[in-house]
């Protein structure tokens, strides 16, 4: 039995799927002798890893940390971090002096605060590095078979593991390193892997083993199994890799198929046999794993700038105060002979005045501290987490169909949200679905495919044809004429509807295609899609179907297709594909297609090529890839359909559709074993020119192609697309496409979604000109290169002239440039230039543009604007972008999570990003702006009365707050109110906020955090200190106290100015707020009453402990109606200024919000629509693009009586349905009648 099954493993002699013959000794010798050196020196002795233990061999452990601390860096670390803050290296500082004599607080009062303060900030990291922590030991003691000796295998750790292990891995378990596959449970030594955790792709891939090492499928062969593999270094770069394995005086080259990474799961396989080459740190998901950019909103950095001017304001009161008390100390202390100016310390020394005012420098720098708000950066903190729990619980951003809710995978730029100025999209799964429909072909010259796409219906209703007649018919070109069009209606076939199939036309379909003209190219057409792919088969044990995972939609879309036309793929092998397709006597039959090479697709090749050799030992080279690629490798014998293809793929373009053309060769065995050789010297170069020398290699045999035909899949767009891009627009926003897609599938995408409109004109930067081509021809780089500069240098001139000489605001332009011109474009001399134009455009569209370019066009607009910008997308190409951006957003689509893992924030649709933005980021800018503010206000209210009792003490040093009142001011008396307003403060609802998209615009305009408004808080603060000081200092100076004629002391005095400023700073608060919630009264109202329930209790402990509190409420306080009086009077009194300037705003110059929220809590929309229509009026931007824009142009060219096209009586349904559209988009709160 094992004989017969070992016998039926040497099926083929071939090296197969890596394209190989096997290599003679003439090839052998050949191989590159670049090992040793640089990046290429790894030997790994397998299956003895004795030998790397020692140098120069030894290498990494397998043990694994992403912790950020250990038991030992912890402490240094994290407090390093926390002290990087100004504000807490300044309290740093000041407990240290509160050490010494001339310090006016306790230690403890100064200590325990910053203890309190610091530890919760390091508790959180500690916490989040624990669970790291937790989640590697768990990584690290996960267990996989390893072969000990004699063929045995135990069960090992994975941090046990050594370079040169062979291990055994079982059926959905991870790979603990990168291994090399030995063999597999097939008997062809393929397996299926999922990699998920390393690229974010969901769609499994299919790796296979050396051919000599295939037979290697028993525990028991590895008894006496010996090889050595020399590779390349330690590198980052998932999908290549360069290696051999020597193996019974037989070199094997190996490569990316070769090898299983660290974190991908072995799926569908029951197992696999591998030797490890990387371990640890060295694996290649470690060495991608850095931390992403570090990013910190505009508003934190104000905020530093406005602690540094505080602080400035700390040192000049100290050094004003200073130099007062020096002068105070010569001039006056002589004769205070009650003070004992004969014998006193330093500090008071009359002979010595520079001395004791240095020394009240020190006191006055610890005693303003309180200018300073401790607890302002972990308020924040907990802020910020708190709204990033609203926003990761929202459902109105919930994607019920995919379980997928909106996620904060950061909170640190929740504010930035709601100040974004230019969003950064790419199109294909982000503004579109990201699910192909094989809908439309091309073959042998002939147009295949009845399929209506969304931009097709957009382009007919811009004709002014009405939209629902193309759901019942279809435009087909006129064949006669080529331009007329004609409405046809479409057959109803009766077929079920399939995933990836869109394709209507009884012409190809239900074996018809037999009967159209040149079958042989129809058959080799769907042969091609059937086998020049990576796709894998998947058998549903119960229902026999058979499922497809492919790399791509895009692929998935074409072998679906394959099988519905007929030619149903199968089974793979690690040498074969199999088909089942039409017989000669119309029945199914098998037929087997044993794949020799495999020239995979890349950005850079943009194309994809098999050699197979069929029944009838025929090879043949089958590719597919992009139009202009595939058309400079035709020979010329095989453009016989090229005019009439090229005419489809333009069609296929402005219908938004993406395309593919089809082409193949037939080769003979002498040349196909030249040209092998070659392609195996390449294959088994180990050297940074190995992927030079297998290009050269490919464009060998990728030449003399014939031309079979073209692919057109759609790419519909994600539901509420046009309408979101539209609100953005409303809301002041602008929008960039940068696409991979050709100019005119993004041109027409950009129209279906509204970007576009008819009647804007398009500034068209593009070297497809003939200037640049007749430059190419000649081939000389350099002429190229200056020839493309100086066009796209003149295009952009032109376009900048043409806006200078347009005066026309309802003239829009939109900007469309090519990745190629790009190229140019964003060199150093000419990047102004190009943002300059852009910005001026209503529309920008950046097409064929490389995931670099993406996020060299993300910088250019991020540091030349100087404004807020957002990436958004949802594949791995999008992830330069989305780092890039101020602001990174992710959308879990089909492309996986690379993006998401990427990002800041997440999404499931573009849709939800309006809500995003204009919803919480609205939310989130003002709750930050104001809390901060309020922050500052509230510390400089209390920090000045410290000032200027000092100034009333003749700046003395003496405090007249207990040590333990001035702690817990921000701790426990302030600290609630404030994090509540900026969790739950809203000036208008959720439901306001996205029918007056304008207000939006208070965040990128920055109305909230100017420094004007800062100013403006903290002279709010200046004047309630200036009230509260001197109001009660007045009252409680010039009568008695309380009944028994006794006069207030400095405990009393202090006590009761304290209780003013806690009832101060919570009532402005409250009046701040616009929308109260019963948290909200609990922690403002409960503020004050735990003041007092302090006072209570303190004062009733040890008068050694409580000090100038003790007993002060209960014995002096109380009893006092003055004590009481000023309570109220003194709030009153500091918020009667900003009552009056709030009244006057709003009544003589209102803001936007205060007329919605005057209109929503008054419903003056009833009594006074005329006030409500005027403020619509203004609730949006001015726009020129999107659907509102769209169709208000419509409308303007439907009055104007040239344009007599669109001079229609009702306009066309389009219209009514946009501004149908448009209406449902008011609020049902306010019944207020359009006008026809």
């Amino acid at each position: 039995m094992a004989s017969t099954r070992k016998s039926r493993l040497r099926f083929s002699k071939l090296y197969t799927f890596g394209g190989i013959f096997k290599p003679s000794n003439a090839q052998r010798a050949e191989v590159s002798t670049s090992l040793g050196g640089p990046g290429f020196s790894r030997v790994v002795f397998c299956n003895q890893s004795e030998k790397h233990n020692l140098k120069p061999y030894k290498y990494s452990s397998n043990y694994v940390s992403t912790a950020k601390y250990n038991v030992i860096t912890f402490f240094p670390k994290a407090l390093f971090e926390q002290f990087r803050r100004v504000a807490n290296l300044y309290f740093l500082l000041a407990a240290a002096l509160s050490l010494t004599s001339v310090s006016p607080y306790s230690p403890y009062s100064l200590i325990l605060p910053l203890v309190f303060v610091v530890g919760v900030s390091m508790g959180k990291e500690a916490l989040e590095d624990w669970r790291r922590f937790l989640q590697d030991k768990e990584v690290n003691s996960r267990n996989v078979k390893v072969h000990m000796q004699d063929g045995k295998f135990e069960t090992t750790a994975w941090k046990k593991l050594k370079v040169g292990d062979v291990v055994r891995v079982e059926k959905d378990n991870f790979f603990p390193a990168d291994l090399v596959m030995l063999s597999s449970s097939y008997p062809d030594g393929i397996c299926y892997v999922e990699t998920m955790n390393l690229d974010g792709e969901t769609n499994l891939k299919l790796k296979r083993s050396p051919e000599r090492t295939v037979e290697l499928d028993e525990e028991t062969e590895f008894g006496n199994f010996q090889a050595q593999i020399k590779c390349e270094d330690p590198n980052p770069s998932l999908y290549t890799f360069v290696g051999n394995l020597e193996y019974n005086e037989e070199i094997m080259p190996l490569g990316p198929q070769q090898v299983l990474l660290r974190d991908s799961k072995l799926r569908n396989t029951p197992f696999v046999f591998g030797v490890v080459i990387f371990t640890g740190q060295e694996t290649k998901v470690m060495q991608n794993a850095t931390d992403p950019p570090s990013k910190r909103s505009r508003i934190e950095k104000r905020m530093d700038s406005i602690i540094y001017f505080l602080f400035t304001i700390l040192v000049l009161i100290s050094v004003v105060g200073s130099i007062a008390f020096g002068v105070t100390t010569k001039l006056s202390m002589p004769s205070w002979w009650y003070l004992r100016p004969d014998d006193t310390v330093s500090m008071y020394d009359p002979k010595n005045p520079g001395l004791a005012g240095l020394l009240h420098l020190i006191t006055a720098l610890i005693l303003y501290g309180y200018l300073i708000p401790i607890s302002l950066y972990v308020s924040i903190e907990i802020v910020k987490v708190l709204q990033a729990q609203f926003i990761n619980n929202d459902l109105n951003m919930y994607h019920a169909e995919t379980d997928t809710p909106a996620r904060a995978r950061t909170s640190n730029l929740n504010e930035e949200l709601g100040q974004v100025d230019t969003i950064l999209s790419d199109k294909t799964g982000t503004l579109t679905c990201n699910q192909m429909d094989f809908l439309k072909c091309s073959i042998a010259g002939v147009a295949y495919g009845r399929g209506i796409t969304e931009v097709e219906m957009a382009a007919a209703r811009r004709l002014g044809k009405d939209p629902r007649m193309l759901e019942e018919s279809t435009i087909q070109e006129d064949e006669s004429t080529g331009a007329g069009i004609e409405m046809m209606p479409m057959r109803q076939t009766g077929r079920p509807p399939v995933k990836g199939f869109n394709f209507k036309d009884e012409r190809l379909l239900d074996g018809h295609w037999v009967h159209q003209p040149n079958p042989e190219v129809l058959q080799m057409f769907f042969r091609i899609l059937g086998v020049c792919h990576t796709a894998i088969p998947e058998e549903d044990e119960r229902t026999g179907m058979i499922s497809y995972e492919a790399e791509s939609p895009d692929e998935a879309a074409f072998v679906v297709a394959a099988r519905e036309f007929g030619f149903e793929f199968v089974k793979r092998t690690q040498s074969s594909v199999i088909l089942q397709e039409p017989g000669h006597n119309g029945q199914p039959i098998k037929r087997e297609y044993k794949i020799l090479n495999l020239l995979e697709f890349n950005s850079t090749r943009k194309r994809m090529s098999v050699v197979v050799k069929d029944e009838d030992n025929q090879i043949f080279l089958m590719c597919k890839g992009a139009d202009s690629v595939i058309y400079e490798r035709l020979g010329n014998g095989g453009k016989t359909y090229w005019n009439s293809t090229k005419e489809h793929l333009a069609k296929y373009g402005d219908a938004g559709l993406r395309t593919l053309a089809l082409a193949f060769r037939r080769l003979d065995e002498a040349e196909y074993i030249e040209w092998n050789t070659v392609f195996v010297r390449a294959k088994t170069t180990i050297g940074s020119d190995r992927d030079e020398l297998l290009e050269k290699a490919s464009d060998m045999i990728e030449k003399d192609l014939f031309l079979v035909g073209a692919t057109a899949v759609e790419d519909k767009l994600q539901i509420g697309v046009p309408e979101c891009i539209d609100r953005l627009a409303q809301a002041g926003l602008k929008i960039w496409v940068l696409t991979g897609d050709k100019q005119e599938t993004a041109i027409n995408i950009g129209f279906a979604c509204s970007l576009l409109r008819q009647g804007m004109r398009q500034i068209i930067v593009s070297l497809e000109i003939p200037e640049v081509i007749a430059a190419e021809e000649f081939g000389d780089k350099a002429q190229i290169a200056k020839v493309s500069r100086d066009s796209v240098r003149q295009q952009i001139t032109s376009g900048l002239h043409q806006i200078e000489l347009d005066h026309q605001e309802d003239a829009p332009l939109a900007l469309i440039i090519d990745g190629k011109s790009l190229i140019y474009a964003l060199e150093d001399d000419m990047k102004k230039d190009l943002l300059s134009l852009a910005v001026q455009c209503a529309s920008v569209i950046c097409c064929r543009v490389s995931p670099k370019q993406k996020a060299m066009i993300t910088r250019l607009v991020k540091e030349g604007t100087g404004k807020l910008t957002l990436g958004i997308g949802d594949g791995a190409n999008d992830v330069g972008m989305i780092q890039e951006a101020d602001i990174g957003i992710g959308i879990s689509g089909v492309e996986g999570q690379q993006a998401v893992m990427a990002s800041d924030f997440s999404i499931a649709q573009f849709q939800f990003l309006e809500r995003l933005l204009v919803v919480h980021g609205h939310w989130c800018y003002k709750r930050i702006s104001l809390m901060i503010c309020y922050f500052f206000y509230k510390n400089i209210t209390f920090g000045l009365t410290l000032f200027y009792y000092e100034a009333y003490a003749s700046f003395s040093g003496q405090v007249i707050y207990n040590d333990w009142y001035s702690s817990l001011f921000n701790v426990l008396f302030t600290s609630l109110p404030v994090i509540a307003l900026g969790v739950f403060e809203q000036d208008v609802s959720s439901r306001v906020c996205l029918q007056f998209p304008a207000l939006y615009q208070q965040g990128p305009k920055n109305v909230f955090f100017k420094w004007r408004r800062i100013l403006g808080w903290m002279a709010n603060g200046v004047y309630s200190s200036l009230i509260s000081f001197f109001l009660v200092v007045g009252a409680f100076e010039i009568q008695a106290f309380r009944q028994d004629g006794k006069l207030a002391s400095m405990e009393e005095l202090g006590g009761a100015m304290y209780t003013c400023i806690v009832w101060v700073v919570n009532v402005q608060i409250a009046l701040s707020i616009s929308y109260f919630t019963i948290i909200q009264h609990a922690f403002i109202w409960g503020s004050i009453l735990l003041w007092y329930l302090f006072l209570v209790i303190y004062g009733l402990i040890n008068p050694l402990t409580s000090t100038t509190a003790y007993k002060i409420l209960t014995e002096a306080l109380s009893g006092s109606p003055l004590f009481w009086l000023m309570a109220v009077l003194v709030p009153v009194a500091c918020v009667l200024p900003y009552m009056v300037y709030q009244a006057y705003l709003r009544m003589f110059a209102p803001q936007d919000h205060h007329l919605i929220q005057e209109i929503h809590h008054q419903e003056k929309h009833l009594r006074d629509p005329e006030m409500y229509r005027q403020e619509k009026l203004k609730s949006r931007q001015k726009t020129k693009i999107g659907l509102s824009a769209r169709v208000e142009a419509t409308m303007s060219m439907r009055r104007t009586p040239e344009t007599e096209f669109y001079d229609q009586p009702h306009g066309t349904n389009d219209d009514h349905v946009a501004l149908s559209n448009m209406r449902e988009m008011e609020s049902p709160l306010f019944d207020v009648q359009w006008e026809s």
